[in-house]
């Protein structure tokens, strides 16, 4: 009998078909073939149509909204994986549920981002690749490889690309004093200065900006985020600069979550247009939000680790 070394093989879940799709095309394979169902009462079931067994899967599948449904579905696509004798399998999260939960900021608080991994870890995850991570300790979470990537090569590429805006009279600008290092790949990348919000937060989902640090005045801001989610901070961080005297102002975040009323809140905002990119499935958005794809970034990863090669090297 012949011997049939292992494979690479991928798999989607139903969180971001889309974006798994452009990845395989990337990579220049298909995706896997395997149904996810529903029994009557609720539950999750999975068919895989094709073997897996002594090859290396990874599964696509973002914990955005219905984030318990879509983590529990991937918790059932890697538990059929292993138990179908896969080599080794690796859960391709490229936006990371729960990822703002990753300490105890009040009493009694649990550490969700922990029992996440937790949860991935013993359904059989042997590697986790995601991108932007809220809080990058999560990393220190689990006890398998976790690599994290970042999205400012496909930011700078577009902005450096285009004749969107003047690039001798930007300014980076991180909304927090937390995005700080993100921004700054960002700002290195542009060849432009770094202006910092100061920040403050009272409560959930409530921020309050109190100082700005770095000269922003007469120049075009780029606001540089991981998440937009209410939208509610990213507004008044435009006005804020507003005040300060900036004359444009684009808005770039990894993950475009838009909860509740944050399409409505930006588009009534001082923001010229926002850039996010596909790790969150949207069937439609409005056009001053535009898409730019992390799949040829994921695909390259996806294969260097495939082949034990560097991925810290995209980044640099």
């Amino acid at each position: 009998m012949p011997f049939h070394s292992n494979e690479m093989k991928l798999f989607a879940g139903t969180s971001n078909v889309s974006l798994a799709k452009k990845i395989a095309r990337h990579m220049g394979i298909q995706l896997g073939s395997c149904v996810l169902g529903r029994f009557s009462d609720g539950e999750i079931n999975i068919k895989v149509d094709e073997t897996v067994r002594g090859h290396d899967v990874f599964i696509v599948q973002s914990t955005s909204s219905p984030v318990n449904e879509n983590l529990m579905e991937l918790l059932v696509m890697i538990d059929a994986f292993k138990r179908a004798s896969a080599h080794s399998i690796a859960a391709v999260i490229p936006y990371y549920g729960y990822a703002r939960q990753d300490r105890k900021a009040r009493g009694r608080d649990p550490i969700t981002a922990k029992l996440v991994a937790n949860l991935l870890t013993i359904a059989g995850a042997t590697r986790i690749v995601t991108v932007d991570l809220h809080a990058e300790q999560i990393q220190g979470f689990f006890d398998i490889p976790v690599d994290n990537l970042y999205s400012f090569p496909v930011f700078s590429k577009h902005f450096l690309n285009s004749n969107i805006v003047d690039m001798n009279n930007i300014v980076v600008v991180s909304p927090d004093i937390g995005g700080v290092k993100r921004a700054s790949k960002f700002a290195a990348k542009l060849g432009a200065p770094l202006a910092i919000l100061d920040k403050r937060r009272p409560r959930d989902n409530v921020a309050e900006i109190v100082n700005i640090i770095g000269e922003v005045d007469g120049k075009t801001a780029l606001l540089f985020d991981d998440i937009i989610d209410t939208g509610r901070s990213l507004v008044e961080a435009a006005k804020m600069l507003k005040k300060h005297g900036v004359k444009r102002i684009f808005a770039c975040a990894t993950h475009g979550v838009f909860s509740g009323q944050a399409l409505e809140l930006i588009a009534n905002s001082e923001i010229e247009k926002v850039y996010v990119t596909d790790t969150i499935h949207h069937e439609q958005l409005p056009d001053n939000i535009e898409i730019l794809s992390i799949a040829p970034l994921l695909g390259e990863a996806l294969l260097r680790v495939r082949k034990n090669l560097s991925v810290s090297i995209l980044f640099r």
